[in-house]
């Protein structure tokens, strides 16, 4: 599989900074998905939301040219660690990944990505209308 960026793999990491680079995207990845989802509702966040959401659209369509309909460099990042750490397995999906460790439930591809861009695109309209079309 080919990578947005990869890791060194000259040199031995030392094994806390795998560990914290493991701890931050799991948490910034996680905030993140969730900030996608409703950052629109809080009126001081919504521009940066819309942003963020046009950069998670472009990694997922332009990059995705590349390295596959719905790269993330994030989980690329994130998934480069654990398998550094030794964890092997891992579905394509964040959203998935994010499910199973957190109920023990691996859903199937494609009831993730389905739901995942119905979502994404709900709160894409959300965030355009808070955004652009309300009246202030």
């Amino acid at each position: 599989m080919r990578t947005f960026f990869q890791f060194k793999t000259n040199t031995v990491m030392d094994a806390f900074w795998l560990h914290f680079l493991n701890y931050f995207f799991f948490v910034f990845h996680t905030v993140l998905i969730i900030f996608n989802l409703f950052g629109w509702l809080v009126p001081k966040t919504r521009r940066l939301h819309f942003y963020s959401l046009v950069i998670t659209l472009f990694s997922w369509g332009v990059l995705g040219i590349w390295y596959g309909f719905g790269y993330c460099f994030l989980t690329d990042w994130h998934y480069q660690v654990l398998r550094k750490l030794g964890e092997t397995g891992m579905p394509n999906s964040y959203i998935a990944f994010l499910i199973e460790k957190f109920t023990g439930w691996l859903p199937g591809a494609d009831l993730v990505n389905t739901w995942t861009l119905i979502l994404t695109v709900a709160a894409l309209i959300c965030s355009f209308w808070v955004n652009f079309m309300r009246k202030k």
